[in-house]
C-alpha cells in the first residue's frame, strides 16, 4: 500500500517518518519547493522537527503529481482553513487518472464560513473518492520518536477499505482503531482545541490544579452536548478522539493551543501572539466557526462562548472564568454507554 502525505508540518513529517518505519512506501510533499528541497538534501525537518531524520525510503517532492501517482492512500496533514485548496489542487494533479482509495484528513478544525467538517470540505472539493478522519492524543515528535500511541480512524464506506489501511497504519508503537462516526471524531478533534486554550488561560491565570481538572471535566460533558446535537454519537467523545486528545492537549507543553491559552492568561495581546508563527493554534479559528455554528443551532455551550468571548470579543480571562463560575446552579448529570 503506497501512502501519500500532503503537507510538511511537524505531524505530517512524523506521519510520513511512522509509515517508513513500518516499510510502508511513502511520499511527503511539502507545500513550498524550497522546504521540499531542503528536507530531501538534508534529510530533515529543521523548521518543524528539527533533530529528527528521515529515511532516504521517503520520497519528499514538491511535485504534486510526482507525489499522489500510485498512491491508495493521501493524508491531507494541512491546516483546516487551507483542505479546500489542498483538495482543488490534488483532484487537478491527478487529472483524469485513477484517485486513491481513501483520502484522510489529519486537520482538526471547521472551515470558516461553511462550518464544514474537514471530511466534508474534502468531499465537497473531491467528490470522488472515500473519505476518512484520523484523529487522536498524538504529539508529532513522540511518535516520530516511536514512542507508543493510540487513533481512532473514522469512515464511512467500504469497510474492506478501513480495515487494510487500519492495518497498514498500525504496528508496534501506533494502534488503531476503527469507527463509522466520522462526525464525533472531527468533532471532537476541533473542540478538544477549544478547550486547550481555556484551559491554557486558567494555567497563565496561575488557578491551580482544582480550576484545570474542573474545567477539562465540564468540557467533556460539553463536547458530548454539541457534538450529539450536530449527529455525532455521545460515546465517542469519551474514546481517543475525544477525551484523550483533550487530556493530551489540555497539559502538554508541546501543544500550541494550551500555551496560545496560557500566554492570553498572562496578559499577552492575542495579535502579537498570532503575528509572525510558523504554526498554526487550529483553536483560534475553530472557536470562532463553532461558537457561530452553535448560535446557528441554538446549541448552548457556555465554556465555547466564554473562550470565544476572549479571543474575538476582547472579554477579559478573568471574567470569563467568573461568568462560568456564577451561571446558575445545576445538578450533575453523567451520559451512560456500553461499549462493545
Amino acid at each position: 500500500m503506497k501512502f501519500c502525505v500532503v503537507g510538511a508540518g511537524a505531524w505530517g513529517t512524523a506521519f510520513a517518518l511512522h509509515l517508513a518505519r513500518g516499510a510502508r512506501t511513502v511520499a511527503l510533499v511539502p507545500r513550498r519547493p524550497e522546504q521540499a528541497a531542503a528536507i530531501s538534501q538534508s534529510r530533515e525537518n529543521r523548521e518543524y522537527l528539527p533533530g529528527i531524520m528521515l529515511p532516504q525510503e521517503v520520497l519528499v517532492t514538491a511535485d504534486l503529481a510526482d507525489g499522489l501517482c500510485g498512491a491508495d492512500v493521501v493524508l491531507l496533514a494541512c491546516p483546516a482553513q487551507t483542505l479546500r485548496q489542498t483538495a482543488s489542487n490534488i483532484r487537478a494533479a491527478l487529472g483524469g487518472g485513477p484517485g486513491p482509495r481513501l483520502i484522510v484528513s489529519l486537520a482538526k478544525g471547521l472551515e470558516l464560513g461553511s462550518h464544514l467538517r474537514a471530511s466534508q470540505v474534502v468531499s465537497e472539493a473531491f467528490p470522488g473518492p472515500m473519505v476518512g478522519a484520523l484523529s487522536g492524543p498524538t504529539n508529532a515528535a513522540e511518535v516520530a520518536r516511536g514512542l507508543p500511541a493510540a487513533m481512532v480512524l473514522a469512515a464511512r464506506g467500504d469497510d474492506a477499505v478501513t480495515t487494510d489501511v487500519q492495518s497498514a497504519i498500525s504496528g508496534p508503537t501506533l494502534r488503531v482503531y476503527t469507527t463509522h462516526d466520522l462526525a464525533g471524531v472531527e468533532f471532537g478533534g476541533c473542540l478538544k482545541n477549544v478547550y486547550a486554550i481555556a484551559a491554557g488561560c486558567c494555567e497563565g491565570l496561575g488557578l491551580g490544579d482544582n480550576a484545570k481538572a474542573a474545567l477539562m471535566t465540564r468540557a467533556v460533558a460539553e463536547m458530548v452536548k454539541v457534538g450529539g446535537a450536530l449527529g455525532a454519537r455521545p460515546e465517542t467523545f469519551y474514546g481517543l478522539s475525544g477525551f484523550g486528545d483533550l487530556v493530551a492537549t489540555c497539559h502538554g507543553p508541546w501543544s500550541r493551543n494550551r500555551e496560545f491559552g496560557q500566554r492570553i492568561g498572562e496578559g499577552r495581546a492575542i495579535p502579537e501572539l498570532l503575528a509572525g508563527r510558523r504554526t498554526v493554534v487550529e483553536g483560534y479559528e475553530t472557536t470562532r466557526s463553532f461558537a457561530g455554528l452553535c448560535a446557528e443551532k441554538g446549541i448552548e455551550a457556555p465554556i465555547l462562548v466564554e473562550t470565544n468571548a476572549i479571543l474575538f470579543k476582547g472579554s477579559r480571562p478573568k471574567a470569563a472564568i467568573s461568568a462560568l463560575m456564577m451561571r446558575e446552579l445545576k445538578r450533575e448529570t453523567v451520559s451512560a454507554f456500553v461499549q462493545a
